[in-house]
C-alpha cells in the first residue's frame, strides 16, 4: 500500500517535470566543463591518476546527462573521483552530483524523509550507476573504491522569507557490490541493504538512513520531456 502510494507520487512529479521547459535547446553546444573537477583539483596522486586516465569517460558522462537526461543539472565539479568524508584512506569513488529539476508536489512531500528517499533512490539509482560503470576497465581498476551518487532536488520552493530549501541523498557504492548490481544478481531491494544511503535537509546533513524500502522503477527510459529532441548525432543510450 505504501509503495502504491509513492508510486502515486512518482506519478505526479513526471507532470511536474513534463511542465518544465527543456534545460537543452537543439543545437546546443558541449555541456559546461566546470562540470568536471579538473585533475589538478583532486588531492591525491591516486585521484589525479584516475582523473587523467579516465578524463574521456567523465566528459561522456557529463554529455550524455546534459543531452539525454535534462531535467538532470550536473552540479560544478560534480563529477570527479572524490574521497568520502567518513572514509579515513585514501579511498576514491567516482562521484556525481545531480540537482532534479521539478517543482516540489504537496502529495510527495507529505511522505516521511526515508520514503522520498527510497522513491528518488528507486528512479535514479540504476540508470545513473549503469551510465558512471560503462567503460570496463575503470570499472576494473583497483584504484576506484566504488560510486557515490548525490541527488538533489528542491523540497521548499522560496517563500519571501528565505531562499528555497532543497534536501538530498548521498549514496556510497563499494566497486564488488555495484558489479553484482548490474550483473542482476543483486535486486534494487536488497541494494538498498547492502549501500550507505545518507540524506541531507537543507544545510544540514541529517546522516545515515534506512530507505523505505526500493524498488524498480522505468522513469529515466520511459519519460520524454515534450518538443525536445537532443542534438542531432547524439546516441541516448540506457
Amino acid at each position: 500500500m505504501m509503495r502504491h502510494a509513492i508510486h502515486l507520487m512518482l506519478a505526479v512529479l513526471a507532470a511536474v517535470v513534463t511542465a518544465l521547459p527543456p534545460l537543452v535547446a537543439p543545437g546546443a553546444a558541449a555541456p559546461p566543463d566546470d562540470r568536471i573537477l579538473p585533475v589538478d583539483e583532486h588531492r591525491t596522486e591516486k585521484a589525479r591518476r584516475l582523473a587523467r586516465t579516465y578524463d574521456r569517460d567523465l566528459r561522456a558522462l557529463n554529455a550524455e546527462i546534459y543531452h539525454c537526461m535534462p531535467w538532470l543539472d550536473v552540479q560544478k565539479a560534480g563529477i570527479g573521483f572524490y574521497k568520502p568524508r567518513h572514509v579515513a584512506s585514501d579511498d576514491r569513488y567516482l562521484s556525481l552530483r545531480v540537482y532534479i529539476e521539478q517543482d516540489p508536489a504537496p502529495g510527495f512531500l507529505r511522505l516521511a524523509p526515508e520514503q522520498r528517499a527510497a522513491a528518488m533512490f528507486s528512479r535514479y539509482v540504476r540508470p545513473l550507476l549503469a551510465r558512471m560503470a560503462r567503460n570496463r576497465a575503470m570499472f576494473a581498476d583497483a584504484d576506484l573504491s566504488g560510486f557515490n551518487l548525490n541527488l538533489e532536488w528542491l523540497k521548499q520552493a522560496a517563500d519571501g522569507n528565505g531562499p528555497p530549501i532543497h534536501e538530498g541523498i548521498q549514496v556510497f557504492v563499494d566497486r564488488q557490490t555495484a558489479a553484482e548490481f548490474l550483473a542482476g544478481r543483486v535486486p534494487i531491494g536488497d541494494l538498498a541493504h547492502r549501500v550507505q544511503v545518507r540524506r541531507w535537509d537543507g544545510d544540514r546533513v541529517v546522516g545515515d538512513i534506512t530507505l523505505a524500502g526500493a524498488w524498480e522503477d522505468t522513469f529515466v527510459s520511459t519519460f520524454k520531456i515534450a518538443n525536445y529532441q537532443p542534438e542531432p548525432g547524439v546516441t541516448c543510450r540506457q
